[in-house]
C-alpha cells in the first residue's frame, strides 16, 4: 500500500469503529476503501471482519455501564450469535456473493421500518401484558434467540447493518432502554467477528497491512463512538440508526 492508502484505510477504521458503536453499518464505510486499494472482495472481507474485533471490544468496553444486569443475556443471545457468525462466515466461502448482496438491502429496509414503529409497538405490547397480566421477558425469549442468530449468520457474511437489525429486534421484542439494548448489540457484534475471524484464519487469506491499520483504527474508534452514543437520547439514537441504514441502503444497491 502507498502511504495515501494506508491513511485512508486507517481513517476508515477509526470512522467503521465509532459509527459501528454508536449505530452499525461501518463495513460500510471500510469495505469500499480496501476495495480501492486493490483488494479482491473475499481477501478484503476476511482480513475487514479480523481488523474491526479490537473495534467490537473497544465499543464494549466503552458501554460496560450500561452492561451492568445484562449477563444472562448477553450470554444466551451470545451462543446464538457465535452460532449464526459461525455459519456466515461457511457461507461466504461456498455461495456466491450475487446470493446474500440481493436480500441485503430488504433486510436492512425491514430492520429500519421496526426501528421507526418500535416506539408504537412496544406500547401496544405494554398494553397488551397489562391486559393480560403477563410479565416481560427480559430475554426476548426464543423468537429474539432465532431472530439474532438468523441475524448474525448475515453478520458472519458480511457484517454491514448488522447491528441495526440487532437493535430493531431487540427493541421490539425487549422491554429496556435503546443504550442498554446498544450495549447488548456491541457485544453480540464482536462475538460474531471474533467467530468468522477465527474460521477464516484457517481457510482464507488475510492481507495483515489491512487487518492491523483497521485493528487499530477501529479500537479508537470505538472509544469515540462510546462517548458519543451514551450522550444520545432514545429519540436522537433511533434518528441516526434510521439516516445510517438508508445510508447503508443507497450505498449497497449502488454497488
Amino acid at each position: 500500500m502507498s502511504i495515501w492508502e494506508i491513511l485512508a484505510v486507517f481513517a476508515a477504521g477509526v470512522g467503521a469503529g465509532t459509527i459501528n458503536t454508536i449505530v452499525g453499518s461501518g463495513t460500510l464505510i471500510t469495505f469500499p476503501v480496501l476495495l480501492a486499494t486493490g483488494l479482491p472482495p473475499v481477501t478484503a472481507t476476511v482480513s475487514n471482519a479480523l481488523g474491526l474485533i479490537p473495534g467490537s471490544i473497544s465499543g464494549a468496553i466503552g458501554y460496560r455501564k450500561e452492561l451492568a444486569g445484562q449477563r444472562r443475556r448477553v450470554l444466551k443471545l451470545g451462543v446464538g450469535a457465535a452460532i449464526g457468525g459461525l455459519c456466515g462466515a461457511t457461507l461466504l466461502l461456498a455461495l456466491p456473493s450475487t446470493a446474500f448482496e440481493t436480500i441485503v438491502p430488504v433486510l436492512v429496509a425491514l430492520a429500519l421500518v421496526l426501528v421507526i414503529l418500535q416506539p408504537r409497538i412496544s406500547k401496544a405490547v405494554q398494553r397488551r401484558r397489562e391486559h393480560t397480566g403477563t410479565t416481560p421477558r427480559t430475554d426476548g425469549g426464543p423468537l429474539l434467540f432465532v431472530g439474532l442468530t438468523l441475524a448474525s449468520v448475515y453478520g458472519g457474511y458480511f457484517t454491514a447493518a448488522q447491528g441495526i437489525i440487532y437493535l430493531s429486534l431487540m427493541g421490539m421484542l425487549v422491554d429496556d432502554t435503546m443504550q442498554r439494548l446498544n450495549a447488548v448489540k456491541n457485544v453480540l457484534a464482536a462475538v460474531v467477528n471474533t467467530i468468522a475471524a477465527l474460521f477464516f484464519l484457517f481457510v482464507a487469506d488475510f492481507n495483515w497491512t489491512a487487518v492491523v491499520l483497521i485493528a487499530v483504527g477501529s479500537a479508537i474508534g470505538g472509544q469515540i463512538g462510546a462517548k458519543v452514543g451514551r450522550r444520545l437520547s432514545p429519540t436522537v439514537l433511533r434518528g441516526l440508526i434510521v439516516l445510517v441504514g438508508t445510508a447503508a441502503i443507497v450505498q449497497l444497491l449502488l454497488r
